[in-house]
């Protein structure tokens, strides 16, 4: 079985790849002396994957605040289609030095284009 620890490193490449697909790399708003870390994460297993297993990584964004952002994630097992981890992060806009600020309002507009509501 696929070790817990990295349904974690799968929901950060879900986050990444969405910020991408939002119009910016991330990286791109790291050079620009944002950060964004992850102040809280929650998983929860319904199933696992297997090495070899093809997944699918399936993000949105609920809520943007001033200095934070919240993901949702479901992962699920690219062929059977069942749901294997549903998992959330927080995450808060820190600059070079690890304090934190504001989000600039171009990242908090873009984040928020991509609020999906809570069913």
């Amino acid at each position: 079985m696929v070790y817990h620890a990295n349904y974690l490193v799968w929901c950060e490449l879900g986050r990444t790849d969405l910020i991408r697909k939002l119009g910016k790399p991330y990286a791109e708003f790291e050079r620009e002396g944002v950060r964004l870390a992850v102040s809280e994460a929650t998983i929860r297993f319904k199933g696992s994957a297997r090495y070899d297993d093809a997944i699918r990584v399936y993000t949105t964004i609920s809520d943007v605040r001033s200095r934070s952002v919240t993901f949702n994630y479901r992962v699920a097992h690219l062929e059977r289609g069942d749901i294997l981890v549903t998992a959330t992060t927080a995450l808060i806009a820190l600059d070079v030095s690890g304090k934190p600020i504001t989000m600039p309002a171009t990242l908090r507009t873009m984040l928020a284009s991509a609020i999906t509501p809570s069913k």
